[in-house]
């Protein structure tokens, strides 16, 4: 079933860059009416204590952005299964586990990926059919510190080379099996290590959310033509979180130096550090990370990604979405 009306025209009707694009794009206002009948099954207080440091989505803005994409992903998994029992019918396969649904959300540090990802799974576990939802995010895929540092990777923590790639196609591919209590690596921001020998046990979901900052990259085609998986082969749908450069920048500098007057007092914090030294020297250490770590990565890694998502959310000021781009079918 469609439920898209018309494609709003581009913003530039003229350029040929967005008359051969593979995107329809809406303003907000006009993404917000994709809701239609489509009940807020969140409260304020809920949307409060989902939303990470810093990001100030409030129920209207779930209300403007996230009913219609709701609304929209449950004709992709209402698609998906149909498609799935045709094609079993087709093989004449009668005893086969049921496939999750895997939703793939990529996006820089600090653009709110978290956000979004909570906000999506309470949303989807709440439609009527009461699916089983699970967020799993690709943090404690990361090799442990004592690699990296092993390595000399520990300043490209967060870059494609810094994860346990194997590990996350693992996972993934247990999950689509339909493989019940699937391990998941644990992952502890305070610490900014991996958890040894601690897992989440995801246990044959309808849908799996699976966030991080690189989960759409590519990776070079074999010369000889064999296979060779990529992260974002096991999504049905995929998400890009957006926003210009100097706001991310800001939005990241922000945060860190919240932290600094609050996680980062805590003794085992890993940044424990950078509380006891003044808030012009934390500023200084802020933008070193940004602009040495964290800007790069979004350069040469995670923005080229971007074409490759099945849905855009553009972020302009205090974190709001301003423009939906969705691919066209």
């Amino acid at each position: 079933m469609n439920i898209l009306p018309q494609a709003a025209e581009p913003l530039d009707a003229g350029s040929t860059a967005e008359i051969y694009s593979p995107y329809h794009h809406f303003s907000a206002d006009e993404w917000a009416k994709f809701r239609a009948d489509t009940p807020l099954t969140l409260k304020a207080d809920e949307i409060a204590r989902l939303r990470s440091l810093d990001d100030p989505i409030d129920i209207d803005e779930v209300r403007r952005i996230y009913l219609s994409l709701s609304r929209l992903l449950s004709t992709h998994v209402e698609a998906s299964q149909l498609l799935y029992q045709q094609r079993n019918r087709f093989l004449s396969l009668s005893d086969v586990t049921k496939t999750p649904f895997i939703i793939g959300i990529a996006g820089s540090v600090a653009v709110g990926k978290s956000t979004t990802a909570r906000i999506l799974k309470e949303l989807l576990a709440r439609w009527p059919s009461s699916p089983k939802v699970d967020l799993i995010t690709t943090d404690g895929f990361l090799y442990p510190n004592a690699v990296l540092q092993r390595d000399n990777l520990m300043d490209r923590k967060g870059f494609p080379e810094s994860y346990d790639i194997g590990a996350i196609l693992r996972f993934l591919s247990a999950i689509k099996a339909g493989e019940p209590n699937v391990r998941a690596p644990r992952y502890s921001h305070l610490t900014y290590d991996v958890l040894p020998n601690e897992h989440t046990l995801v246990d044959r979901p309808d849908i799996l959310i699976f966030e991080g900052i690189n989960v759409l990259q590519s990776r070079a085609l074999p010369a000889d033509g064999k296979i060779v998986p990529i992260v974002s082969d096991f999504f049905d749908f995929s998400i890009y979180i957006d926003a210009d450069e100097d706001q991310i920048h800001n939005w990241y500098v922000q945060r860190f130096m919240r932290l600094r007057e609050t996680a980062f007092r805590d003794p085992t914090s890993f940044f424990k550090k950078y509380a006891a030294i003044d808030a012009t020297a934390a500023q200084a250490v802020a933008e070193g990370l940004w602009e040495n770590i964290n800007l790069r990565n979004l350069r040469q890694n995670i923005l080229p990604t971007r074409p490759r998502a099945d849905l855009i959310l553009r972020k302009g000021r205090n974190h709001f979405i301003e423009k939906v781009s969705l691919r066209k079918l």
